[in-house]
Protein backbone atom coordinates (compact mmCIF):
# COMPACT_ATOMS: atom_id res chain seq x y z
CA UNK A 1 0.00 0.00 0.00
CA UNK A 2 1.54 3.46 -0.81
CA UNK A 3 0.67 6.84 0.47
CA UNK A 4 1.78 10.41 0.00
CA UNK A 5 4.03 13.13 2.28
CA UNK A 6 5.51 16.19 2.43
CA UNK A 7 8.64 16.97 4.66
CA UNK A 8 7.84 19.55 6.70
CA UNK A 9 10.81 21.65 8.15
CA UNK A 10 8.66 23.98 10.99
CA UNK A 11 8.18 21.82 13.88
CA UNK A 12 5.98 23.23 17.39
CA UNK A 13 2.27 23.02 18.87
CA UNK A 14 1.75 26.25 16.83
CA UNK A 15 2.72 24.98 13.32
CA UNK A 16 0.83 21.71 13.93
CA UNK A 17 -1.99 23.73 14.99
CA UNK A 18 -1.73 25.99 11.62
CA UNK A 19 -1.28 22.06 9.48
CA UNK A 20 -4.32 20.96 10.80
CA UNK A 21 -6.46 24.01 9.96
CA UNK A 22 -4.93 23.66 6.65
CA UNK A 23 -6.71 20.12 6.42
CA UNK A 24 -3.40 18.30 7.03
CA UNK A 25 -1.68 16.19 9.39
CA UNK A 26 1.66 16.40 11.37
CA UNK A 27 3.51 12.93 11.38
CA UNK A 28 6.95 11.48 11.90
CA UNK A 29 9.32 8.54 10.40
CA UNK A 30 11.54 7.40 12.83
CA UNK A 31 14.10 4.07 12.82
CA UNK A 32 16.83 2.51 11.20
CA UNK A 33 20.67 4.30 10.41
CA UNK A 34 18.66 7.95 9.55
CA UNK A 35 17.73 10.39 11.07
CA UNK A 36 13.65 11.19 12.31
CA UNK A 37 12.04 12.76 9.10
CA UNK A 38 9.46 14.80 9.96
CA UNK A 39 6.27 15.09 7.75
CA UNK A 40 3.04 16.30 6.46
CA UNK A 41 -0.16 14.39 5.63
CA UNK A 42 -3.02 15.25 3.56
CA UNK A 43 -5.95 14.72 6.26
CA UNK A 44 -8.35 13.13 4.18
CA UNK A 45 -6.64 10.83 2.71
CA UNK A 46 -4.64 9.47 5.56
CA UNK A 47 -8.32 9.30 7.59
CA UNK A 48 -9.65 7.02 4.77
CA UNK A 49 -6.44 5.14 5.02
CA UNK A 50 -6.56 4.49 8.55
CA UNK A 51 -10.27 3.50 8.30
CA UNK A 52 -8.43 -0.11 6.36
CA UNK A 53 -7.58 -2.53 8.48
CA UNK A 54 -4.86 -3.67 6.07
CA UNK A 55 -3.12 0.02 6.97
CA UNK A 56 -2.28 -1.17 10.54
CA UNK A 57 -0.67 -4.67 9.46
CA UNK A 58 1.20 -3.94 6.38
CA UNK A 59 4.12 -2.34 4.91
CA UNK A 60 3.46 0.60 3.37
CA UNK A 61 5.52 2.46 1.25
CA UNK A 62 5.97 6.01 2.18
CA UNK A 63 6.54 8.63 -1.25
CA UNK A 64 7.75 11.81 -0.17
CA UNK A 65 7.59 14.81 -2.76
CA UNK A 66 11.35 15.21 -3.63
CA UNK A 67 12.67 12.17 -2.24
CA UNK A 68 12.88 8.84 -2.34
CA UNK A 69 10.44 6.53 -1.44
CA UNK A 70 10.76 4.61 1.83
CA UNK A 71 9.28 1.41 3.52
CA UNK A 72 7.42 1.86 6.56
CA UNK A 73 5.16 0.39 8.98
CA UNK A 74 2.42 2.61 10.88
CA UNK A 75 3.18 2.16 14.24
CA UNK A 76 0.72 4.95 16.25
CA UNK A 77 -2.26 7.52 15.83
CA UNK A 78 -3.63 10.31 17.64
CA UNK A 79 -7.05 10.96 17.12
CA UNK A 80 -9.06 13.67 18.38
CA UNK A 81 -10.85 12.76 21.76
CA UNK A 82 -14.02 13.80 20.37
CA UNK A 83 -13.78 14.93 16.52
CA UNK A 84 -12.88 12.34 13.71
CA UNK A 85 -9.94 14.27 13.23
CA UNK A 86 -6.63 12.52 12.99
CA UNK A 87 -4.53 14.87 15.18
CA UNK A 88 -0.38 13.13 14.45
CA UNK A 89 0.66 9.93 13.06
CA UNK A 90 4.07 7.74 13.90
CA UNK A 91 5.24 5.54 11.18
CA UNK A 92 8.69 3.49 11.63
CA UNK A 93 11.37 2.80 8.83
CA UNK A 94 11.81 -0.94 7.74
CA UNK A 95 14.33 -2.70 7.25
CA UNK A 96 14.49 -6.11 4.75
CA UNK A 97 16.62 -7.83 6.75
CA UNK A 98 15.17 -6.87 10.50
CA UNK A 99 12.77 -8.65 12.36
CA UNK A 100 9.88 -6.48 13.42
CA UNK A 101 7.99 -6.68 16.65
CA UNK A 102 4.37 -5.48 15.95
CA UNK A 103 0.51 -6.44 16.47
CA UNK A 104 -2.12 -8.18 13.71
CA UNK A 105 -5.57 -8.78 14.06
CA UNK A 106 -7.21 -11.69 13.99
CA UNK A 107 -9.75 -13.08 11.83
CA UNK A 108 -12.27 -15.88 13.60
CA UNK A 109 -14.01 -18.21 10.94
CA UNK A 110 -16.56 -21.28 11.27
CA UNK A 111 -17.89 -20.11 14.99
CA UNK A 112 -21.39 -20.45 13.35
CA UNK A 113 -20.30 -24.02 12.54
CA UNK A 114 -18.71 -25.65 15.56
CA UNK A 115 -20.78 -28.02 17.85
CA UNK A 116 -20.64 -25.61 20.64
CA UNK A 117 -22.97 -23.05 18.69
CA UNK A 118 -24.76 -25.51 15.92
CA UNK A 119 -25.23 -28.49 19.03
CA UNK A 120 -25.24 -26.54 22.50
CA UNK A 121 -26.34 -23.02 21.64
CA UNK A 122 -23.58 -21.64 22.85
CA UNK A 123 -22.27 -18.30 22.64
CA UNK A 124 -18.06 -17.84 21.59
CA UNK A 125 -16.77 -15.18 22.91
CA UNK A 126 -13.50 -13.34 21.33
CA UNK A 127 -11.56 -12.63 24.19
CA UNK A 128 -8.38 -11.19 22.19
CA UNK A 129 -8.86 -9.37 18.60
CA UNK A 130 -5.01 -9.06 17.73
CA UNK A 131 -1.55 -10.89 18.89
CA UNK A 132 1.63 -9.40 18.77
CA UNK A 133 4.17 -11.49 16.34
CA UNK A 134 7.68 -11.38 15.39
CA UNK A 135 8.63 -11.61 11.75
CA UNK A 136 10.50 -10.14 8.81
CA UNK A 137 8.59 -7.87 6.84
CA UNK A 138 8.38 -10.18 3.65
CA UNK A 139 6.71 -12.43 6.34
CA UNK A 140 4.30 -9.84 7.49
CA UNK A 141 0.93 -11.07 7.99
CA UNK A 142 -2.32 -8.96 7.66
CA UNK A 143 -3.94 -11.11 9.63
CA UNK A 144 -4.31 -14.49 11.51
CA UNK A 145 -7.02 -16.74 10.69
CA UNK A 146 -8.41 -18.61 13.85
CA UNK A 147 -10.72 -21.16 13.04
CA UNK A 148 -13.34 -21.96 15.40
CA UNK A 149 -15.09 -25.03 13.87
CA UNK A 150 -14.12 -27.32 16.22
CA UNK A 151 -14.85 -25.16 19.65
CA UNK A 152 -17.00 -27.33 22.58
CA UNK A 153 -18.84 -26.22 24.97
CA UNK A 154 -16.48 -24.92 28.08
CA UNK A 155 -13.43 -25.42 25.43
CA UNK A 156 -10.95 -22.33 24.73
CA UNK A 157 -8.43 -21.95 21.93
CA UNK A 158 -5.04 -20.46 23.70
CA UNK A 159 -2.57 -18.25 21.63
CA UNK A 160 -0.61 -21.30 21.31
CA UNK A 161 -3.21 -23.06 19.16
CA UNK A 162 -2.80 -20.72 16.83
CA UNK A 163 -2.17 -21.74 13.42
CA UNK A 164 0.55 -19.34 12.22
CA UNK A 165 2.01 -18.21 8.85
CA UNK A 166 5.47 -19.39 7.69
CA UNK A 167 8.53 -17.39 9.43
CA UNK A 168 5.90 -15.84 12.04
CA UNK A 169 6.47 -16.75 15.68
CA UNK A 170 3.93 -15.40 18.60
CA UNK A 171 5.52 -12.99 21.35
CA UNK A 172 3.60 -13.92 24.31
CA UNK A 173 6.06 -12.39 27.01
CA UNK A 174 6.26 -15.96 29.17
CA UNK A 175 2.14 -16.24 29.16
CA UNK A 176 -0.61 -18.11 26.87
CA UNK A 177 -3.47 -16.10 26.64
CA UNK A 178 -6.92 -17.60 26.11
CA UNK A 179 -7.87 -16.33 22.02
CA UNK A 180 -11.62 -17.36 22.45
CA UNK A 181 -13.80 -19.39 24.65
CA UNK A 182 -17.69 -21.16 24.36
CA UNK A 183 -19.99 -20.68 26.73
CA UNK A 184 -23.62 -21.57 27.39
CA UNK A 185 -25.93 -18.38 27.33
CA UNK A 186 -26.61 -17.54 30.72
CA UNK A 187 -24.51 -20.87 32.05
CA UNK A 188 -22.73 -20.12 35.30
CA UNK A 189 -20.72 -23.26 35.41
CA UNK A 190 -19.84 -22.49 31.98
CA UNK A 191 -18.46 -18.92 32.65
CA UNK A 192 -16.74 -20.12 35.79
CA UNK A 193 -14.50 -22.39 33.71
CA UNK A 194 -14.19 -19.93 31.00
CA UNK A 195 -13.18 -17.26 33.32
CA UNK A 196 -11.03 -19.86 35.24
CA UNK A 197 -8.81 -19.79 32.20
CA UNK A 198 -8.04 -16.52 32.21
CA UNK A 199 -4.16 -15.41 32.47
CA UNK A 200 -3.60 -13.79 35.80
CA UNK A 201 -3.19 -9.49 35.53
Amino acid sequence: MKFSATARSVQGSSASRRLRRAGRVPAIVYGGTAAPLNIELDHNEIYHALRKESFHASILTMEVAGSQSEQVLLRSVQWHPYKQQVLHVDFQRVDANQALHTKVPLHFVNGDTSPAVKLSGAMISHVMNEVDIVCLPSNLPQFIEVNLGNMLVGSSVHASDLKLPIGVTLNLHGNNPVVATAMVKGGAAAEETAAGEQPAA
